[in-house]
């Protein structure tokens, strides 16, 4: 059986799985649109929310990211992962006993005020629309891979299986579908990493593989890898690099970004009891964990082999030939990227061999000159790629390849469907029966819910075949706007009862607005290209660079909403109450569904 078939197999398995459960799922009710009717098993939970937030970004590009760049990209496993601690700890407990649908919602609520609610909005809409455009572009290039077709078609492909389990399934649909697509991706995630783990170590266990020694050579893996990318001129794997200030920086606003998302939020609000909340947390935890604990290993391996292939002989012997490439089936992975355009090579020096060193490195400008080298002659290699190809570069069997394309499109679909579902409800929830029409009965909100979720998939369809430059840089975005707005609001309202309405509204534009500011003077403003005063590489705040300052905007919000609060009305007693009410675990053993 040929590879395109073994590829189409899998994800069509996947895909009538997904859409069998969606059916079976139906949300008939806005609770289940919204909340799965809040009776969602904490495991259940847990798998569901660790499908949700384990994007394409985190099963396709975190391991490429680590491989290219060593220790220094591990600020994204410890930011990713202390969110939930953050969440276990400190919201999802109390916004489950707040017992309302969305986040805007509680905002609105305990800030008594219209006005914080449509902050809110506005923030969760940026942020999440932000996101499913990523996810959506993701399907696109792994259809186009796999499947061998246009990303135009894989891109509407993929819509169309998410319209069918996100609009007619909502959370209800959603979440069981979300368990299943974790099973999918875990799967193919771990398969290959194990298999390239017994290749590379002996060691079954990837994590374990990582400090374990190469098997050809008996040096320690990480040793070895360290010899072979600083004897191409790259820095040292293990070593850290970068400011310590920004790398702290840039993890904070990871971890309370990601406690501040709100369709990661929202899942807290499936569960029967306001204990299971704090559960749910904790078995994300443990599932996140599987992949991200593998995630080190398949970056470090895939890099060390990657190195290798194009070395084949050792760094000081002849770099890999053009027709090695062309002919060698070991290396057929090369000529089926290159068709997708996000692996490019070209001989430059026209000796026949594909070089690939650091050309930017002055200490091995001697060492090129004299060889006849003429610039890094490997020209493009996406670090998306890497995870997709992974498979491929270690000749792993076809069935695994197949494997891996399901998981990816698992991973890329099952966090849209939750990015879609945070999107309609802000939408129908709060700005249609919050706002401008209270009265709607739940038919006409399940209806809006329903038709705001199918406009935000076009509108991500739209964008996500012709994304905007900059759809790389405003991930940090994202991430800067709900760590500088959305996390700083939700902690407040929850342990103090000091902050009154218009304190919440000033911290959260301020956040929001100084964060963006900070963003658009190094990315451009509103991303055009030429207007940015500064760049990452020279910042304006010392190390602080653009995707760091979420935090920092986090911290004005803060201030800002204090001083504010400080110098304005006391916060109403029946608020205070209302805040008692939530943070005291009184009642805990039973949901709360308003006050």
């Amino acid at each position: 059986m040929d590879q395109f078939t073994l590829n189409l197999l899998f994800v069509g398995a996947s895909f009538a799985l997904y859409i069998g459960i969606a059916v079976w799922a139906r949300a008939g009710s806005t609770s289940e649109f919204y909340a799965a009717g809040r009776g969602v098993h904490p495991v259940t939970n847990g798998m569901a929310t660790a499908a949700d937030w384990m994007s394409a970004a985190s099963f396709i590009s975190m391991a490429g990211l680590i491989a290219f760049t060593g220790y220094d990209n591990s600020s994204f496993l410890m930011g990713w992962t202390g969110g939930y601690v953050l969440l276990a700890l400190l919201l999802a407990p109390y916004l489950r006993k707040f017992g309302k649908f969305t986040v805007s919602e509680f905002i609105g609520d305990r800030f008594y005020s219209k006005t914080a609610r449509m902050v809110a909005v506005i923030c969760l809409l940026v942020a999440s629309i932000t996101y499913v455009i990523g996810q959506m572009q993701g399907v696109g290039i792994a259809f186009g891979r796999f499947l061998e077709i246009d990303a135009f078609w894989g891109l509407l492909i993929g819509s169309c299986v998410v319209f069918a389990y996100a609009v007619f399934g909502g959370m209800k649909g959603v979440t069981y579908t979300q368990v299943a697509q974790y099973c999918v991706l875990i799967t193919a995630y771990t398969i290959p990493a194990v298999f390239i783990s017994l290749q590379l170590t002996g060691n079954p266990i990837p994590a374990l593989g990582l400090f374990g020694e190469h098997t050809a050579s008996g040096e320690p893996l990480l040793a070895k890898l360290d010899a072979i990318v600083t004897d191409l001129g790259f820095k040292e794997y293990t070593a850290a690099h970068g400011s310590t200030i920004n790398m702290v920086l840039f993890t904070l606003s990871l971890m309370i970004g990601t406690a501040g998302l709100p369709h990661v939020i929202m899942r807290f609000f499936t569960v029967p009891k306001v204990s299971d909340a704090r559960w749910s947390a904790g078995w994300t935890l443990v599932f996140i964990a599987l992949l991200y604990l593998t995630a080190p290993a398949v970056g470090a391996m895939a890099r060390l082999n990657i190195s290798e292939l194009m070395w084949p002989n050792g760094t000081d012997a002849v770099a890999v030939s053009v027709e090695q490439i062309e002919n060698d089936p070991e290396y057929a992975w090369m000529a089926t990227w290159q068709k997708t355009g996000l692996l490019g090579w070209e001989d430059k020096n026209g000796d026949g061999h594909i070089q690939y060193y650091n050309d930017q490195n002055a200490d091995l400008q001697a060492k090129a000159e004299a060889n006849g080298w003429e610039g890094n002659e490997l020209t493009n290699f996406n670090r998306d790629i890497l995870v997709l190809a992974n498979p491929e570069i270690a000749s792993l069997p076809g069935w695994v390849i197949g494997l891996v394309a399901a998981g990816g499109l698992a991973a890329a679909l099952s966090t849209a469907a939750g990015l879609l579902l945070a999107i309609s409800s802000a939408v129908s929830h709060d700005l249609l029966k919050g706002q401008l029409t209270p009265n709607m009965s739940e038919k006409s909100e399940l209806l809006a819910a329903r038709i705001s979720m199918a406009a935000a998939i076009v509108v991500a369809v739209i964008l996500g075949l012709n994304p905007p430059g900059f759809a790389a840089q405003t991930v940090a975005l994202a991430f800067g706007l709900a760590a500088a707005s959305i996390f700083p609001a939700l902690m407040m309202g929850i342990f103090s009862t000091r902050i009154n309405n218009v304190g919440a509204v000033a911290g959260m534009l301020a956040g929001l607005v100084v964060t963006l500011v900070y963003i658009f003077l190094h990315k451009g403003w509103f991303f055009i290209p030429d207007t940015n005063m500064f760049t990452d590489a020279d910042p304006l705040l010392g190390p602080v660079k653009s995707t760091s300052f979420g935090a920092v905007g986090a911290l004005v919000n803060f201030i800002v909403a204090y001083v504010v609060s400080g110098i304005t009305k006391e916060t109403p007693q029946e608020i205070k109450d209302l805040v008692q009410s939530v943070r005291i675990p009184r009642g805990a053993g039973t949901a709360v569904d308003g006050h």
